[in-house]
């Protein structure tokens, strides 16, 4: 699928270049991500599954989910304590069980099937906001599922990137992380929207910490607002 840019004009003073220039210098630090092709039900779970946990745990939770049981009808009809043992690896399973057991009966209730290969052919908008009525799943979620699977013009927008395009001057100081999906969105090119997303997840998790950035061995600190505004300072 070729991706086009979204129609909204990004609000945000910041050249196609400096944004080309981050993506060049992070894909050096810890290259090209490796695509996974899970189809959309998969990669919604797996996404639920990754709150406050790391990439290993969810991985080791949703395998164990998957050997416990194998199709997703099981998973629905479950009791929730069962599948909490099962994903316990992730962490929060207790909150995670019964949440992931209420979005397969809404796919359910609304599809009847366990199903979502039908938003590939909606509206990127309109496939999003089908996804937002599942309970639990908000915009990040939602994107993440569209840009993971069916290579949809969105750009997910986690704690991470929150905090590091925060940092580079890309949103405003007071924006919200849920109107940063769109801010971002219209000033990232969308051929980069996931290597961009994945490896800005990586900086936030390895560099550019919530408390102790690590500015002294950071490659951005020639574009990063924050660098020239308080650290150097």
């Amino acid at each position: 699928m070729v991706l086009s840019k979204p129609a909204r004009k990004s609000e945000r003073n910041i050249p196609e270049s400096q944004i080309r220039r981050v993506d060049t210098r992070l894909r050096k630090m810890y290259g090209e991500p490796r695509r996974r092709h899970r189809d959309a039900v998969s990669q919604l779970v797996i996404t639920m599954l990754s709150q406050a946990t790391t990439d290993t745990q969810t991985d080791r939770s949703f395998q164990a989910l998957r050997r416990r049981f194998p199709t997703w009808e099981q998973v629905r009809d479950a009791p929730a304590s069962e599948i909490a043992k099962a994903i316990h690896s992730s962490g929060l399973a207790r909150q995670k069980a019964p949440r992931l057991k209420a979005a397969l009966q809404h796919i359910t209730r609304a599809r009847g099937r366990i199903d979502l290969n039908f938003l590939r052919r909606m509206p990127v908008d309109a496939a999003r906001r089908w996804l937002m009525q599942i309970r639990g799943v908000g915009p990040k979620t939602a994107s993440i599922v569209l840009l993971f699977t069916f290579d949809q013009p969105l750009f997910p927008v986690d704690t991470h990137i929150f905090r590091v395009t925060k940092r580079l001057g890309w949103i405003p100081a007071h924006t919200t992380a849920e109107k940063a999906h769109p801010i971002l969105a219209a000033l990232i090119p969308p051929r980069l929207y996931y290597r961009l997303h994945l490896n800005l997840i990586q900086h936030g998790r390895q560099i550019c910490h919530a408390r102790k950035p690590r500015c002294e061995i950071c490659p951005l600190t020639d574009v990063c607002l924050y660098y020239r505004r308080i650290y150097a300072a």
